[in-house]
């Protein structure tokens, strides 16, 4: 009894002895400063514009025609009434159809351009961590709880690897979309 005893305890003084190291990283805040991801916003925001643009002309085409069936619709023949019915149809299907396909196709841009992005941080963070000797990496935004004088924060070295300045932070990069969006209605 005595021999188990002491091999257990050798077991618990190796187990402690070799302490695991646990680390923490903010992704997203990687993700979302990183310098590649201004040029993705750049492009889903054109993307977008362009979009928004082509819906006006379609609602703008779609509003003349009802405009003119309104104010024709009795001077006309059964025939060109029915046509221009059924032209006005065919825009608001058409508008409907835009209003789907394009709301995929931003969500599909979106993927692809921040898909490399996430992919090089996840890169980068993997480094690190193995470089420290860490045994788990945890999401601090997901994170519930941890400890930490316990856990090691690589947040500053993955910033300093995707060459993010110390001064661009979250808030400040919120600040700056605030910015652009409220002169976005001014510019038009």
């Amino acid at each position: 009894m005595k021999k188990i005893f002491v091999v257990a305890l050798a077991a618990l003084a190796t187990l402690t002895a070799s302490a695991q190291q646990f680390g923490r990283v903010n992704f997203n805040e990687i993700v979302m400063l990183a310098p590649e991801m201004d040029t993705a916003r750049e492009a889903i925001a054109a993307s977008q514009k362009e979009a928004e643009e082509t819906y006006s002309s379609m609602l703008e085409e779609y509003q003349g025609k009802m405009t003119q069936y309104q104010q024709k619709q009795a001077t006309w023949t059964a025939a060109i009434k029915e046509s221009k019915e059924r032209e006005l149809m065919e825009i608001q299907n058409r508008i409907q159809e835009f209003q789907q396909s394009i709301s995929q196709e931003l969500q599909q841009q979106q993927a692809q351009l921040t898909a490399p992005i996430q992919e090089k941080a996840n890169k980068v963070v993997s480094e690190i961590a193995k470089a420290k000797g860490l045994t788990a990496l945890f999401d601090a935004s997901q994170a519930i709880y941890f400890d930490e004088t316990k856990v090691i924060d690589i947040t500053p070295e993955a910033r300093k690897a995707m060459n993010i300045p110390d001064s661009r932070t979250l808030e400040s990069l919120q600040a700056e979309l605030q910015a652009q969006a409220q002169a976005q209605p001014q510019q038009q």
